[in-house]
């Protein structure tokens, strides 16, 4: 990815966390290696009553997460980082049309919003070691975490594919550019 170095970490909050997440040491840990290396990062934030409310203990991010002083900030209140809220003006006033996306849950508000940026014609690279979820009825937390990977691999948005690669990829890509 030449240009702007931009993460996009979704969801990474106390009260996303209170049901147990698959990796979690390990996801943080590759987030905090995008984060550090970004030139912007933008944190998504979920807000909903029921322990998520903003200010609360719930809402905040996790506190072994890389903040750089100069993130950027969006709450929401659907699974879509679009839906109804500042992200799109956030994007324009700094224009940023790329980014890697990590964050929490795989299968919800990492899914939702990756394909409706994609369908918005944003170029996004999923880490595909740098996102978590829960164990489901239907199932278990790292077959989810495959089978999202692949489904964004081969994600069809004429134009504008998705990339899915691991942080140490991402990162080599960056440091060479």
């Amino acid at each position: 990815m030449a240009g702007k170095r931009v993460v996009m970490v979704v969801d990474m909050q106390n009260g996303v966390f209170a049901t147990e997440r698959v990796q979690r040491e390990q996801c943080v840990a590759r987030i905090n290696q995008l984060t550090q290396a970004a030139d912007t990062v933008i944190f998504i934030q979920h807000a909903e009553a029921g322990g998520l409310e903003e200010g609360s203990n719930g809402f905040a991010l996790l506190p072994e997460l890389h903040q750089p002083a100069n993130a950027l900030y969006v709450t929401k209140t659907a699974c879509d980082a679009f839906y109804k809220t500042q992200l799109e003006a956030v994007l324009h006033e700094h224009d940023i049309n790329a980014w890697v996306m990590c964050g929490c849950a795989t299968d919800y508000c990492v899914d939702t919003t990756l394909k409706n940026g994609a369908s918005r014609g944003y170029s996004i690279t999923m880490a595909q070691d740098a996102h978590t979820t829960a164990n489901r009825p239907a199932a278990q937390a790292t077959t989810l975490i495959d089978h999202y990977n692949e489904v964004w691999r081969t994600l069809t948005v004429p134009g504008n594919p998705v990339y899915v690669k691991p942080v140490e990829t991402i990162l080599h890509e960056w440091q060479a550019n």
